[in-house]
């Protein structure tokens, strides 16, 4: 694990999520790169240098952050994109490789509405980059016992694995493994991939409506530190995936999600 990306908002909670990963990266040996995107069109006639002056509040903006946590020799790096996010996301992976994003929810109150807001919610959904979902305030510690969800044992590439493979042999995790039978399931679902297996000696089979479910009921007898999920389209969140928000109402957890992304599956 190289390259750790931390998107860094508006929201002033921002150096509490960068600490964890600073925290996180550490253990790792990884560099950071702190990316704060930006949207100005610059029409003919307008000045030409509005785009670098943003560009610098931006830069400014993220050392300010930076100032505000213990670095502990971690290299923090500053990236700034004009335009879309999930374009400055994609373009900055395609540059640098980046191994995980780190990012929090909408807010940890469960009076507030969403979970994942539209930003943290198109960063799920429209980016394949392994994410690291870290409830505001959390601190780093490490990583003892991983639950690991999931509603068919079918994985394309084992490669999926790597960000989870790489979390359990630091921190000599132990990982439980969560095989949810949902209504509509095939026997090919009930086959879990070799890899899979690999990471635990611990399989349980339930069944429920949806895989949340099933996680939910589960929890409560694990008490795990991390919960790790699949993203795709007929994974975890199923129909949350089809928008941006992810209402409280319909998924809430305290503590770090880690999402791997399987492609076309």
């Amino acid at each position: 694990m190289n390259n750790i990306l931390v998107p860094i908002g508006t929201s002033p909670d921002s150096h509490q999520t960068l600490q964890y990963a600073v925290d996180f990266a550490s253990n790792f040996g990884a560099q950071i790169y702190v990316m704060d995107v930006f949207n100005v069109t610059t029409a003919v006639g307008s000045l030409a240098n509005v785009e670098e002056k943003v560009a610098k509040s931006s830069k400014e903006h993220l050392k300010e952050v930076i100032d505000q946590v213990d670095t502990k020799g971690v290299e923090i790096k500053l990236a700034t994109y004009n335009g879309d996010i999930i374009d400055g996301l994609k373009s900055i992976n395609k540059e640098l490789g980046i191994d995980l994003i780190i990012i929090a929810p909408k807010s940890n109150d469960i009076q507030e509405e969403l979970y994942l807001g539209n930003t943290s919610g198109r960063i799920i959904k429209q980016t394949e980059i392994p994410t690291l979902i870290v409830p505001k305030g959390t601190t780093f510690k490490p990583v003892k016992k991983i639950l690991t969800a999931f509603g068919s044992g079918i994985l394309k590439r084992s490669s999926i694995l790597t960000p989870l493979i790489m979390i359990k042999n630091k921190f000599r995790s132990e990982v439980s493994l969560l095989l949810v039978k949902r209504p509509g399931y095939t026997e090919d679902d009930l086959k879990v991939n070799t890899a899979l297996m690999d990471l635990s000696s611990q399989l349980t089979i339930t069944e429920n409506g949806t895989t949340y479910l099933g996680v939910t009921e589960y929890f409560q007898k694990e008490h795990p530190d991390m919960l790790c999920v699949f993203r795709r389209k007929r994974g975890f969140f199923k129909k949350l995936w089809e928008k941006n928000t992810i209402p409280k109402s319909e998924f809430f957890v305290k503590i770090p999600l880690l999402v791997l992304s399987v492609k076309k599956d």
